[in-house]
């Protein structure tokens, strides 16, 4: 297992300056100026402006400012938001670190019902249930975030007035710190489950299907008689390398899966941060979280290698045979 890792991080090295060097490049083909969104729409003085230039490194070569930046970022320093007025990791720390406590909670739900979901659609196999439990699936994945957002903004925190309608917390809580980020919690939370959970579901009620018709399922069948002892010590450890691959996929853009929820809710993550920086031209910003959703891709990949090792001992080994 260690020299499965070893290599898969030695794999993650190139990939992670691929990112860097496209993301760069990538950033600075975008139309628009930062000078103006600096300055703003107000003449300033040609100096005043070349001094900006320069500060920000533009007055370089596209060639020599990647390299400067590939520099800074092999020594930690992602940056200055002059658009927040805060060095860059700062700034990003902090909302990945909403954006985590936004998304983590709902991924994990999403794993386990959508895992559940599968299970009991495969067990009504041609049934009404089964068939209920499809048509939710398709709902949770195909509607569009936005929309459901917004309509159970309108239902539970305009109409009924039960919930908080936007951001992570209020300003002045009545009660613990916990149950008020909870409250602004519940309505983005749950957008986030029933769409990750509709994709787990129906990858999870595919992968248990073909695992379920293997000649071991109908083998130990006979031997032990017993469906729920089958399913767990072998229909599910057979169908879970698809599940797993969802999942970890799920994990792996969790940091930038929820731009439109945090839209929506005006929830202080990278989301919002990023949409922010696409106005402001913050060239720093958007690189710094292109870097982070990137990397976190990649160790995502990496840990869903290594599940994949935990589950299927075949796969490590034929790794190392390659």
């Amino acid at each position: 297992m260690a020299k499965f890792l070893i290599s898969r991080l030695l794999w993650a090295i190139p990939v992670v300056l691929v990112i860097l060097v496209f993301n760069f490049v990538l950033t600075r083909m975008a139309p628009g100026d930062p000078i103006t969104a600096i300055v703003g729409e107000f003449p300033a003085p040609d100096a005043y402006i070349a001094q900006l230039r320069e500060a920000l490194g533009l007055d370089q070569p596209i060639w020599m400012q990647l390299w400067l930046y590939l520099g800074q970022v092999f020594q930690g320093d992602l940056g200055y938001s002059f658009a927040n007025r805060q060095p860059v990791l700062d700034l990003i720390m902090v909302r990945a670190g909403n954006t985590l406590a936004l998304m983590v909670p709902g991924l994990i739900l999403a794993s386990i019902l959508g895992v559940v979901l599968g299970r009991l659609s495969l067990l009504a196999q041609g049934k009404f249930l089964d068939n209920l439990l499809t048509g939710i699936s398709l709902f949770g994945y195909s509607v569009p975030v936005f929309w459901f957002g917004q309509i159970l903004i309108i239902l539970f925190a305009v109409e009924l007035q039960a919930l908080p309608a936007q951001g992570m917390r209020s300003l002045r809580p009545d009660g613990p710190l916990f149950l008020d980020y909870l409250a602004h919690w519940v309505l983005p939370g749950f957008v986030v489950t029933i769409f990750y959970a509709a994709i787990v579901a129906r990858v999870a009620r595919a992968s248990l299907k073909d695992a379920s018709t293997g000649d071991f399922v109908l083998t130990a069948l006979a031997k032990s008689g017993s469906d729920r002892r089958v399913f767990w010590r072998h229909v599910l450890p057979n169908g879970l390398i698809p599940i797993i691959s969802v999942i970890g996929y799920n994990f792996g853009l969790a940091l930038t899966g929820a731009i439109l929820v945090e839209s929506v809710f005006a929830w202080p993550g990278l989301g919002s941060l990023f949409m922010q920086s696409i106005v402001t031209r913050d060239y720093a910003t958007l690189q710094g979280i292109f870097i982070l959703a990137g990397t976190s891709v990649v160790l995502a990949n990496i840990i869903t290698d290594a599940l994949y090792g935990v589950v299927d001992p075949r796969v490590r080994h034929g790794s190392h045979g390659r």
